[in-house]
């Protein structure tokens, strides 16, 4: 159902933000129930290490990437301040270059969105739009080549 392409480090990804028919489908509180569900499917995966292990932490973590997920789909612009005038997509890929993140690792985040997204009942097409960003938009969040090298994008 969902198409997942392979990362290929240096080359052009190219994607567009979600339709805000997505944000106006589930709302905020919609997003915010889809993404802790994702966030919960994710602390129990094979990448449950590159989140804090402490739940108190671990909840801010969630609330505060939900909060990038509900601006990047039109809503509430909660990341004006933190960004700190980079681009929200820019923003997030260069926070990731704390963490070796393998194809590997996007395949696993990939699969808990797909999981998370299979439980939402909005039309097909506005997930499907969702779904074209957040796999293209992970390639950019790879930074580690299979040999264990960092690979640095482009800003």
């Amino acid at each position: 159902m969902y198409k997942v392409t392979p990362t290929e480090l240096g080359k052009k990804v190219d994607f567009k933000l979600p339709d805000p028919a997505f944000f106006d489908a589930l709302g905020e509180e919609g997003i915010r129930a889809l993404m802790y569900d994702f966030y919960d499917i994710v602390y129990e995966s094979d990448i449950a290490s590159f989140f804090p292990q402490d739940p108190e932490e671990f909840a801010e973590v969630k609330e505060k990437n939900t909060k990038f997920f509900i601006q990047l789909c039109g809503g509430p612009k909660y990341y004006e301040d933190i960004s700190q005038g980079m681009n929200l997509n820019d923003y997030m890929i260069k926070i990731h270059d704390d963490f070796s993140i393998y194809e590997k690792s996007r395949l696993e985040w990939l699969g808990a969105m797909k999981e998370a997204l299979s439980r939402v009942n909005i039309d097909q097409k506005l997930k499907d739009d969702f779904w074209s960003y957040v796999e293209a938009f992970s390639k950019l969040t790879v930074n580690t080549k299979v040999d264990g090298v960092k690979y640095y994008h482009d800003l």
